[in-house]
């Protein structure tokens, strides 16, 4: 990523830290709040991005920027409830969590797959694409994948 405006390693971190912000209260994944944690995480994206890729002058900026945050939802927490009735056991290999149903019967629960893509027709010399896996949404039940795109002006 020669051509990026912004070290990898520092869009590593300015993505764990909109992340980091954004979730620092909930405790598990809700579906009412995704639409705010998306905009929080692409805002603070956003800012960091611009404010770091511009130059002295202040009307003077070399990129344009988009952001992207999706937020996936396992399909079971991820944490025991410590209830019989809701045990866990991992499956090995599987990726999957055996749970204890309706009379104890086990059924096969796992995560919830999800692909994406993206392509752009543009300068390779000076527009890029980066995505992140953010790793801090595991234990929230959730997973929280950004991507960031620039294009020179």
């Amino acid at each position: 990523m020669a051509n990026s405006p912004v070290p990898q390693t520092r869009l590593k971190q300015i993505c764990n830290d909109a992340c980091d912000s954004t979730l620092s209260t909930a405790t598990s994944y809700d579906h009412s709040q995704t639409a705010v944690w998306n905009n929080s995480i692409i805002n603070s994206i956003l800012k960091a991005l611009i404010s770091e890729s511009s130059t002295a002058e202040a009307s003077s900026h070399k990129y344009k920027f988009c952001v992207n945050s999706t937020i996936i939802q396992h399909l079971s927490d991820p944490r025991s409830t410590g209830t019989g009735e809701s045990s866990t056991h991992q499956e090995a290999g599987m990726g999957e969590e055996a749970v204890a149903g309706e009379g104890g019967a086990a059924k096969k629960v796992g995560r919830r797959g999800m692909h994406s893509a993206s392509g752009a027709y543009w300068n390779n010399e000076k527009d890029g694409m980066w995505s992140h896996k953010y790793e801090g949404g595991e234990g929230k039940g959730m997973d929280i994948v950004v991507s960031v795109m620039w294009i020179a002006v």
